[in-house]
């Protein structure tokens, strides 16, 4: 019976022997190959970051031209609308010499203590005249 036993354990011995030289093949065979796959996915997940990197500058590319698209038709939307207040503006001057000239004699009332040049009929103006102070009434 002892025989049979320890020829059970023998058996039993290889059987434990040939599982571990199995899985030891197995592992040395398959440890390469899963770091090849390992290897493969990774370089897939880079090129697929690269590629959405890539969309996302090309997103804020395009949003920053159609941005300077828009504020430069704001802007020339902004300066037709000086233009034409400046066209109106000056429209409405033509012909009104005397409102100017009023215009001109007020501003003079309201700036004391200041040199004021005055054109002369040559359009030169006369320099270092002095401001006589008006007598109080």
């Amino acid at each position: 019976m002892r025989q049979r036993e320890r020829g059970s354990a023998q058996v039993g011995v290889w059987v434990v022997t040939g599982l571990v030289a199995l899985v030891l093949v197995g592992t040395a065979w398959a440890v390469p190959r899963y770091r090849v796959y390992a290897q493969e996915l990774r370089g897939k997940a880079a090129l697929v970051e690269a590629e959405s990197n890539r969309r996302i500058a090309v997103l804020e590319a395009e949003a920053a031209r159609d941005a300077a698209v828009a504020l430069a038709a704001a802007e020339i939307e902004r300066a037709k609308g000086v233009a034409e207040a400046n066209r109106i503006i000056g429209d409405s001057l033509k012909g009104n010499e005397g409102y100017l000239r009023y215009l001109y004699i007020d501003a003079l009332k309201t700036t004391p203590n200041q040199t004021i040049y005055i054109p002369t009929e040559a359009g030169l103006p006369i320099l270092e005249a002095q401001r006589k102070a008006l007598p109080a009434q």
